[in-house]
Order: C-alpha cells, then structure tokens, then sequence
C-alpha cells in the first residue's frame, strides 16, 4: 500500500467515526443520564394572613421600692430595747424601738394630778355661781359678786382644759418612747444599737423600711416616640386596650425574663429640659423578693395593637441596594415574584409588614438560595418552630396549620431542611 493509499484510509475511518452511518447511528446520542431539561425548584412557603399585632416599646428602667421610710425617734433618751432584725418583714405599726419611758411616765403622772387638781375646782366654782344668781335678780346680791364668781368658774373650766392638753401630750411622749414601724415593708440596716442615746427628730434615721412587694419601675420614655403614639392612636393606625393600663414584662441584667407581669401606674406631666424624656412608673408584683431596688431592667412595654398587619419571618426578608426590605412569593404560574414591603417593626423574629403584601399570599422561607426572580418554582406548605426548623406540613394537616407568618404551633410535621435562608 502506498502512503497516499494509507492516507485516504485514515481519513475514511476518521470521517466515519465523526459521522456513522447506518439507521442505528442516525439520532444525536443526547444528554448523559440525569443531565435532561431542569423543572421547577421545589420551595417551602406560608400562608400570610392579616392580623392585629401587639405593639410594644423596649424602654431602659430601673427598680424602685414602691414606699420607702426612715425611722426616726420622736423623743429622746436610751433605747433599751431593739425588737427588729435587718432584713425582716414588719407591718405598720410594730415595734421595732423602746427608748427609755421613766421619765416620760413620770410626766404622765404629774400631768394627771394637774387635771384631778382643775377638776376638783369647778364643783366650788359652779355653786358660788348658782348662789348667786337668784339674789342679784331680787336684789339681795350685788352683780359684781355674781359677775366674780362666774369668772372664777371660768378660770376653773380653763385650768382643766389646759391640765387634760398637758396629759394629753405627756401620754404622747410616752406613746412614742415605743418607736414603730410607718408603713409595712422589710427593715433594711439598722443604725440604732441597744444602749445608744437618741435625741428627738435626729438626722440619721435609726433604720429604714421600703416597702418590696410590689415593686415600682422607673422607666425613661422620649417625648417623640409619646407623639408618635398619641398619633397613631388618634389615626386608628394603633388600637388602644379598651382603658386598661398598658402591661410591661422585665428582663434582668442576666438577659433572663421575669415571670410577672406588671401594669403602668403613672407618668411623669413633665419632660426632662436635658434629656428630652419623661418618666413612666409601672406597678411590679414581686412575691420572692427577686428585685431589688437599684437593679436595672429592660421593661417590653404593650401600648396597644396594631390591625390588619403581616408577620413576614426575618429569614424571609432581604434588603436591595436602596435598603428597602424585600421577600419572595409565588405568583402568577407558579414563578417567584420579588416585592418590596413595608415593614415598620420587628416582633418575634418576624417583621411587622403594613403593605406589598395580601391574604392569602405565599411567601417562600426555604430555598431562596436556589431561586431569582421569575424562576419557575414548585411550592410546598412548611411550618417554622421555635428553634428556626422548618419542617414540611403534612397534606391532611394543611388547612389546620395557622398562618402567621410561617408557624404553625403544635402541628406534626416532617424536617425539610434547617433554618438557612
């Protein structure tokens, strides 16, 4: 064979091998295996439906005894008896002092002899009047005289009066020779010590009580956010709570939540010239003695509802390069749609949304990562829990899932994925 032979050879096998003939080797081999036409991405949605949100205000506060006195003595000498412990609980009117009462006794004493003595002097008195009063009408008895005695008797009804004030007062010292408590609460530090000498309205206070059950919560709110409300309230864009008071919940310094509920008790008519605030005071049960004054707290304050809102889960929600919040739903043939939304708010890991959406919209939560706008997608119902799972609602159980924006509590559901938006 010659090489222009071997030549035409090579290329009459190459030539067939790029293009076979024959009735099998006709048809273009196609795709490899699992490689065919892409279908629509399969996405977890809810179902939004409108509803009347709580509307809260996070407000910095502080506890505060809801009374607070300071003991102090009325009268003075040596306390001889000390009937209180730090740290116990008193009510009104227990002793909690016994200063020395010899001498005050003593003046009771006295001041009691001073009233047998005036009263002993009015009888005598109120005679010589009535002697006299039939003989100055006949005659037989100058006026003068009568005019005399009943300045006697006068004198007489003065003189007891003032001996009954001086016992009255006398008894009063002796009364307060036992100091007791003004109001109920638990005694704090104790300054005054069995044996110490005390003198009457002394400047350090011998003890204090406040009062621990229940609590007051100064809290600092902005005179803006209060004409942001008043208008919202005015508007109707806020519902009002029927004329009870606004309810706060507390959380600690340790960031753990307190587990009552209080209810605000006043406000403050005047706004801080520095600081632009004004103080709201809010009424705080505390059976187990958890607060304690001085303690700072972070006090949820409710103000009212607001109606027809949206809870969008914050996994759903994106921003665009203007910052404007953003979600994806299924719309019309089953494509994904982008809309930008109004959202005011958070609450409960979701966003609180007044507009660009509507009843009965699906929101895609899961695999937004595999979708753009305009892709085909194929929905499927899902649950958000607590803990950020989502998990695939069951077919029988669709119509009794709740939707709030993606959760439906309670519902048995099977795992779809984990919370990654």
């Amino acid at each position: 064979m010659t090489f222009s032979a071997f030549s035409r050879l090579i290329l009459l096998l190459s030539v067939g091998m790029l293009c076979p003939l024959g009735p099998a080797f006709a048809q273009p081999s196609g795709l490899p295996p699992g490689m065919g036409p892409a279908g629509p991405t399969e996405v977890g949605v809810v179902t939004l439906t409108a509803q009347s949100v709580e509307m809260t205000s996070l407000l910095p506060g502080r506890v505060v005894a809801s009374a607070t006195a300071e003991v102090r003595p009325q009268v003075g000498g040596l306390i001889t008896e000390v009937r209180v412990k730090e740290g116990q609980d008193v009510k009104a009117g227990d002793v909690l002092f016994v200063i020395d009462s010899a001498s005050y006794q003593a003046e009771v004493a006295v001041a009691e002899a001073d009233v047998a003595s005036a009263e002993s002097q009015i009888p005598a008195a109120q005679a010589t009047v009535t002697r006299y009063t039939t003989p100055v009408q006949s005659g037989g008895v100058a006026q003068t005289e009568l005019d005399t005695a009943e300045a006697t008797l006068a004198r007489a009804k003065a003189q007891l009066l003032s001996a009954q004030a001086s016992l009255r007062k006398a008894q009063l010292s002796l009364d307060r020779a036992n100091v007791t408590a003004p109001i109920s609460g638990t005694v704090g530090t104790i300054e005054g010590q069995l044996g110490a000498l005390v003198t009457e309205n002394r400047a350090d206070a011998l003890t204090t009580i406040r009062q621990l059950d229940p609590v007051d919560i100064e809290l600092a709110e902005s005179s803006t956010n209060l004409l942001t409300l008043r208008r919202a309230l005015t508007s109707g864009a806020l519902e009002g709570q029927n004329g009870e008071p606004p309810t706060i919940s507390l959380t600690l310094e340790d960031g753990s939540s307190y587990d009552q509920t209080g209810t605000i008790s006043a406000a403050d008519i005047v706004v801080s010239q520095t600081t632009g605030s004004f103080t709201i005071r809010a009424s705080m049960p505390n059976p187990d003695r958890l607060l304690m004054p001085g303690m700072f707290v972070r006090a949820t304050v409710s103000v009212g509802n607001q109606p027809n809102a949206y809870l969008v889960p914050q996994r759903a929600v994106t921003f665009n390069d203007e910052g404007q919040p953003t979600a994806y739903f299924v719309g019309a043939d089953n494509k994904a749609e982008q809309r930008v939304l109004t959202a005011s708010r958070e609450y409960d890991n979701a966003r609180v949304v007044s507009s660009g959406v509507k009843d009965g919209d699906e929101l895609i939560v899961d695999g937004l990562q595999k979708i753009t706008n305009g892709d085909e997608v194929s929905p499927l119902a899902v649950v958000i829990e607590d803990n950020g799972v989502i998990k695939q609602t069951p077919p029988r159980e669709v119509a009794d899932a709740t939707p709030i924006g993606g959760a439906a509590p309670g519902a048995e559901a099977a795992p779809v994925a984990e919370a990654n938006p």
